[in-house]
């Protein structure tokens, strides 16, 4: 039974991500007003908005003008069902759970906003970095999470290497490269997993990123100084840490 709810959960946030993903660039309210048709603006029916289900029952297209719904919609509730069923299954019913299961929703929005519009809004990160920093007081959650100084050690280390990387590079190149949202999103970080998850991150990013990058280069669909959003990377770096923190620290033991 709790399996079932978890999947229903993660399929209604799910869709309440697409509506945060579509809204909070465009600084429409997320909370209020019915979901709509961004090709005709036509309200949505209840029944045309089941997660997952009724992109397929309607083939990929609005019931009202027949245009191609774009597949991201399914793609991101498929993401949360399956990350609240992750996070489930290792950690049941705490609230640990409850505390990944939302900082895991928030990556999804963030991830698909900063790829699309190359932009972080601050209200997802400042409200992680004040959750990241309030739960490590308590001393009774997973050991994932660290305490309270060395969350704030964290969020203070990343959000300043970013910032001094953005600094010398405007120094050096007289142009800006990195956003300081990349500078809040690895705050959040730090505050939520500790300093020491910081130089992990930031370098298994900048690989994932060069992975993406060099492809594109070569095949010159890209240039050096093409804009390349930074969150999605920062966002799967962090994720690969947290699935193998215990192999990454033994590395430095």
């Amino acid at each position: 039974m709790d399996l079932i709810f978890v999947i229903l959960l993660g399929g209604l946030w799910g869709s309440f991500a697409n509506v945060c993903i579509y809204r909070l660039p465009i600084e429409k309210g997320v909370i209020s007003g019915r979901s709509y048709c961004p090709k005709c603006k036509k309200k949505i029916l209840w029944y045309d908005n089941i997660p997952l289900i009724s992109y397929f029952l309607l083939n990929g297209k609005c019931r009202k003008c027949k245009k191609k719904i774009s597949f991201q919609y399914s793609l991101v509730e498929f993401l949360s069902i399956f990350t609240f069923f992750s996070i489930y299954y290792f950690y049941g019913i705490t609230l640990t759970t409850l505390l990944l299961m939302i900082l895991s929703l928030t990556f999804i929005i963030i991830f698909f906003i900063d790829l699309k519009h190359f932009i972080i809004p601050n209200v997802l990160t400042y409200s992680m970095m004040v959750l990241g920093f309030i739960k490590s007081f308590d001393p009774n959650l997973d050991i994932i999470f660290p305490n309270y100084l060395n969350s704030l050690v964290g969020g203070i280390f990343g959000y300043l290497i970013i910032w001094s990387i953005i600094f010398f590079y405007k120094q050096i190149r007289k142009k800006e490269g990195m956003g300081l949202g990349d500078a809040k999103l690895l705050a959040v970080i730090g505050f939520w997993f500790g300093w020491i998850s910081i130089p992990f991150v930031i370098f298994l990013s900048s690989t994932i990123a060069l992975i993406y990058v060099i492809p594109n280069l070569l095949n010159k669909s890209k240039k050096l100084s093409s804009q390349i959003p930074f969150g999605p990377h920062i966002i799967l770096a962090t994720i690969i840490f947290v699935i193998f923190k215990d192999s990454f620290l033994k590395i430095l033991i």
